[in-house]
């Protein structure tokens, strides 16, 4: 996004003050380029409201409804009233099939605008003081690149496009100077900006500690946690987490000389979320051991040496 903003200077004005035109150009050039600044900021691009295109099959023009859109610079493009629009005059494609055009739609410098209103200076000629807002509109050609892609024949329709000068209303197929299909609208885009979910993952090495859940007369539930910091995924609510162990799996443990324990791992659960942090679980099983002591140490020395934590948080 760029911040070039020319005028940064705050008019004032005084009784008695000898005014001229570069005083209340100057006033408009401010309001003017703190509103794009505004819209360069907040949105993308693409189509705000309306700009609607009728063209079906046979038609000889389309007709595009009132409407507001915004290019990358921010400048506001406005229709006001329906426009009709004839479509190019051309025959087809050498092939016989119909010829592609995308219509566009630009903001037009001051010189392309029709005079709405001149008056008479005092002790000098008439000039310009209204312009009749009136969006430039552009039949872009269209052809197959070797990957069988449109593209615009044009490279310099193709460069405002992709930077967004130009705005893409509608899509149409031309053969004998009318539609040979109805206008395609998917490839217009909104200014609105898309409320996407924020997705960050990472894979964390972690402190693991032990824990231990008694149930009743059996075996208690035994595994190994520790929390995850996320911080730096930069969530602003609590996202949805989803983790799992990446390393070496399952683990067989030296201890006490010449033993060794064999222990598994089972799905790793999330709790206690939060936006920049979550604790992570997973039960552990050993068949044939019972984990405690000697055992219990090296497995943790292993699973701390051996074991990360892959997750992934989505926030809506």
């Amino acid at each position: 996004m760029s911040m070039d903003t020319r005028y940064t200077e705050r008019l004032r004005f005084f009784d008695g003050q000898q005014l001229y035109a570069e005083d209340l150009d100057g006033l408009e050039a401010v309001n003017r380029e703190l509103r794009w600044l505004h819209n360069r900021s907040l949105h993308q691009p693409g189509i705000g409201a309306g700009l609607a295109v009728h063209g079906p099959a046979g038609a000889s023009a389309v007709l595009v409804q009132a409407g507001y859109a915004l290019d990358a610079n921010g400048r506001e493009i406005v229709l006001t009233e329906t426009e009709r629009l004839p479509v190019p005059p051309v025959a087809g494609e050498g092939c016989g099939g119909p010829a592609f055009f995308d219509l566009t739609v630009s903001y037009p410098a001051d010189e392309e605008l029709e005079e709405a209103e001149t008056r008479q200076g005092a002790c000098a000629p008439r000039g310009i003081v209204r312009l009749r807002e009136r969006p430039a509109f552009t039949w872009v050609r269209l052809k197959h690149d070797v990957s069988g892609t449109l593209r615009p024949v044009d490279p310099r329709h193709r460069v405002d496009i992709e930077a967004g000068l130009m705005i893409i209303l509608a899509r149409s197929q031309v053969r004998e100077c009318v539609l040979a299909a109805d206008v395609s609208l998917a490839q217009r885009r909104t200014s609105r900006v898309a409320d996407r979910p924020r997705i960050r993952c990472d894979t964390s090495y972690a402190e693991w500690t032990w824990w231990s859940v008694p149930v009743g007369d059996q075996p208690p539930v035994q595994g190994v946690e520790a929390t995850i910091d996320t911080e730096a995924a930069g969530f602003a609510q609590v996202p949805c987490y989803s983790a799992r162990v990446a390393g070496k799996r399952p683990l067989t443990v030296p201890y006490e000389g010449d033993g060794t324990v064999t222990v598994f791992d089972g799905p790793a659960h999330v709790e206690e979320p939060s936006s920049t942090s979550f604790r992570c679980r997973v039960p552990l099983l050993s068949p044939g051991h019972e984990v405690g002591g000697a055992a219990l140490a090296a497995i943790l020395t292993a699973v701390r040496a051996e074991w990360a934590v892959t997750w992934f948080g989505i926030e809506s």
